[in-house]
């Protein structure tokens, strides 16, 4: 068993390419179903979900860490949905949010430019013009978006086991060729493989819940333990009750609602972002 992710453009037939995987391994094949449930789970408005994961932060995202709260409850529900194997995702930004899990197969698929642009202006009723610049602007945010968040860039193939070019290859090719790689002994889902998995759905779980009130945090899971690492204001902590009263507050969160066994706070102080 294992998880595998394509990620695509626009009109790159890697949608179909995904559903045509899922079919023939029987796998649950999920895309747009995590925005809906993340929307639902954390009340925000699924367009805002949307633009958080396509659309590069401005100014202001940036100073009130408001897309990094987004990413982290999208985040939080794909984890727990490839947690149980057996998945074909096919969402934005899921060679980001599943890095560094062993049995994760990682799918680029690209499409001629030309051959998408014939697809929008079929599909939109556009102009070439038109749909050449829509489809431009579309690619741009999204590698903007990777290299402000992540500092890499969607388009960079080192970020993918495979790339594959929907041109001289067709869609049936494609999949053929994922579903050979994947039967590959370095993407069966492994004890030690399903623990690092585990451990950054865990992570990810304490990450949403505090994300609100502490959006300058990190949290990492290792064997159940976790380790919660904070910036806050310095005025927050300037009183030795008052650091302990977060900290107690953290754990209780991290405990209660996260599931976390063992948890270390490490507090650090900085400038307000208000």
């Amino acid at each position: 068993m294992s998880i595998i992710t394509i990620s695509r453009g626009s009109y790159s037939r890697g949608s179909e390419v995904a559903c045509k995987i899922a079919e023939a391994l029987k796998y649950e094949c999920i895309s747009r179903d995590i925005l809906i449930e993340a929307s639902e789970v954390f009340n925000i408005p699924e367009i805002k979900l949307v633009r958080a994961i396509h659309d590069a932060p401005s100014i202001l995202d940036r100073f009130s860490h408001g897309k990094e709260r987004y990413v982290a409850y999208i985040r939080s529900i794909l984890l727990r949905h490839v947690q149980k194997d057996k998945v074909v995702y096919h969402g934005l930004a899921g060679h980001f949010f599943l890095q560094g899990i062993p049995h994760v197969l990682k799918v680029r698929i690209l499409a001629d430019m030309e051959d998408r642009v014939r697809e929008e202006m079929q599909r939109e009723n556009l102009t070439a013009e038109k749909a050449r610049y829509l489809l431009k602007k579309d690619d741009d945010e999204r590698r903007k978006w990777s290299l402000t968040l992540y500092g890499n860039d969607t388009w960079d193939p080192s970020l993918y086991d495979i790339v594959l070019k929907i041109k001289s290859l067709n869609v049936d090719d494609a999949v053929k060729i994922i579903l050979d790689a994947v039967q590959l002994p370095t993407f069966q889902t492994t004890p030690e493989s399903q623990m690092i998995l585990d451990d950054l759905v865990l992570a990810s779980q304490i990450e949403a819940m505090l994300v609100t009130d502490f959006p300058r945090l990190k949290v990492v899971a290792k064997n159940n333990v976790v380790d919660i690492h904070v910036v806050v204001n310095i005025n927050l902590i300037a009183s030795v009750s008052r650091e302990r009263e977060i900290i107690h507050r953290i754990k209780e969160i991290a405990v209660n609602l996260g599931g976390a066994e063992n948890v270390r706070v490490h507090l650090t102080s900085g400038v307000s972002d208000v």
